[in-house]
């Protein structure tokens, strides 16, 4: 089969190349792979890797051959779900309780925007806690998670603050019901219970430190890969707020992946959720894909249709 590998050429250089088939665990089933989407911990990876490997998380496909010990969805069922930094390839071994069904209504590329965004999105929000009657700020809210965090938020009975680069990278959000600022340099001035950061550094600082008495700052990301700094009076200025760190891949360790992953899908096929790409490319041009990533000119996620 073809798949997409690191090829040593530089660190972000990826291309097609012929490897083995995968040889599923009993455990997993065999999947055929429509669409799979850009990560930035998938491009990570990318640069620590040895020639040759495997990359992506996103699986959005159809089952070729179910899991032999029964589990998880038969033959010929669409499927969206989290691989094991293999889903850029024509075909993947993929767990069952990493799994969840599509629906007829909702597309390949559409559906892969989900399983690693929304999840993340779902459990950031869970870790916070209660959302009805609260104030949100989503830093990075022009994002794959982001966007999506600012309508779970809204849905949950939040009033939301997506809080943006520039002008541009806020299109579509006031759509979402959220109050728009933009401009990294001039914080938004409301106070709010949840912070949901992605940014770091000194967008970290200065949403924590809009956070009122009992708040929650829930941590998924940190694209200045700068360090986080709380203020000086953190814990006597804001009593009772509580910091949580998100690695989905530990998290969903903890979770029922298949329950809740459905239930974003269910979301997005009742169009309570708005899960669109905000480019597709095809896998036979991942250079675009991994440019439009990492330029940040793309609101939401980077989809390859493969």
């Amino acid at each position: 089969m073809k798949a997409l590998v690191t090829t040593g050429v530089e660190p972000l250089a990826l291309e097609l190349r012929s490897v083995s088939d995968p040889r599923p665990r009993s455990d997993e089933a065999l999947v055929e792979v429509h669409a799979s989407a850009l990560n930035r911990a998938d491009l990570l990876l990318a640069r620590h890797r040895p020639v040759g490997s495997s990359l992506g998380l996103d699986v959005v496909g159809t089952v070729l051959r179910p899991a032999a010990d029964g589990s998880g969805p038969p033959a010929g069922a669409r499927i969206a779900g989290l691989a094991e930094n293999n889903a850029w390839a024509e075909l993947v071994a993929l767990r069952t309780d990493r799994m969840a069904v599509l629906t007829d209504s909702l597309t390949d590329t559409d559906a892969a925007t989900l399983p690693v965004a929304g999840l993340t999105a779902l459990y950031a929000l869970q870790r916070a806690g209660w959302l009805l009657g609260k104030r949100v700020l989503v830093t990075g809210a022009s994002g794959g998670v982001g966007r999506l965090v600012v309508q779970l938020a809204r849905a949950g009975g939040s009033e939301v603050t997506a809080w943006v680069r520039s002008p541009a990278r806020g299109a579509g959000l006031a759509e979402f019901g959220a109050e728009v600022v933009s401009g990294y340099d001039t914080p938004p001035t409301t106070s709010a219970d949840i912070l949901v950061d992605s940014v770091g550094g000194e967008v970290f600082s200065a949403g924590y430190k809009l956070l009122r008495a009992g708040g929650v700052a829930t941590v998924f990301g940190n694209t200045v890969r700068a360090e986080l700094r709380l203020p000086a009076d953190w814990g006597h200025a804001r009593p009772g707020v509580r910091l949580e760190y998100l690695f989905l891949l530990d998290e969903v360790t903890r979770r029922s992946v298949p329950a809740d992953l459905g239930l974003l899908v269910d979301l997005a096929a009742t169009g309570r959720l708005v899960a669109e790409p905000g480019l597709v490319t095809p896998w036979t041009d991942p250079d675009r894909a991994v440019r439009s990533l990492y330029s940040r000119e793309i609101n939401g996620k980077v989809v390859l249709s493969i």
